[in-house]
């Protein structure tokens, strides 16, 4: 293959890859399988062609993007320059900021259990889920 031309399509995989959103390949595919990764707002398969200009929406955790595919490469570099392989949309990192600082300003009102419950605890828990009217 001839570094030297300009790729025109891509394994979506392998550009996730090369791009870092995903540290390897197989977690890629299986974020793709997952249908955590759209294609102008289809679910796709792994071995998918990208082309420059497409738009993918990806989810991880969280957080989801909307992003414009600006150059193809199956080559995975530092991440400076994997950030020259899309532009995020600015609606999309908008609405991560804003929903992040949501999520920010709401943790501390997510009581959360110290410790797991107790397996007397669980019991009781499930003798008041299945039987609330013995509690009378």
């Amino acid at each position: 293959m001839n570094h030297s031309e300009p790729k025109q399509k891509l394994r979506l995989d392998k550009w996730l890859w090369a791009a870092r959103f995903f540290k390897t390949r197989s977690l890629a595919k299986n974020a793709i399988e997952g249908g955590k990764v759209h294609l102008d707002g289809q679910r796709v398969k792994v071995s998918k062609e990208i082309t420059v200009g497409d738009v993918l929406k990806i989810r991880q955790g969280w957080d989801e993007k909307e992003i414009e595919v600006l150059e193809l490469s199956d080559q995975r570099r530092s991440a400076p320059q994997a950030q020259t392989l899309y532009l995020e949309t600015p609606e999309s990192s908008a609405k991560r900021e804003h929903e992040a600082a949501a999520r920010k300003a709401a943790g501390g009102m997510q009581d959360r259990p110290l410790n797991r419950p107790t397996k007397k605890q669980r019991r009781q828990i499930h003798r008041f889920k299945e039987h609330p009217e013995d509690l009378n």
